[in-house]
């Protein structure tokens, strides 16, 4: 199997995380507590503020294995924020 199957398998395995991540916080009452929180003129606002909140870590959690699944299969290329970053570091 070559290599870009196996990365498009590893992508679909942590969108999936991303998912099941999503529901667990919605199981868990997470966004119910968030909305209450806020007034009910502003319980949307406060709804995607539980999702932005909630949501964070696991996209992080994405992204590193994103980087490692990519790094393990040698999958090569350029990723945006490391061009942008590599500049403000030279400055």
């Amino acid at each position: 199997m070559s290599a870009t199957i196996k990365h498009h398998f590893a992508t679909a395995i942590a969108f999936a995380f991303l998912v099941i991540w999503y529901y667990g916080l919605q199981a868990a009452g997470f966004f119910d507590y968030m909305t209450e929180l806020m007034p009910d003129e502003y319980q949307g606002s406060g709804l995607m503020l539980a999702i932005g909140f909630g949501m964070t870590p696991a996209f992080f959690i994405w992204s590193r294995f994103n980087r490692w699944a990519e790094k393990k299969l040698n999958i090569t290329g350029r990723y945006y924020e490391d061009g942008f970053y590599k500049d403000k570091d030279s400055k």
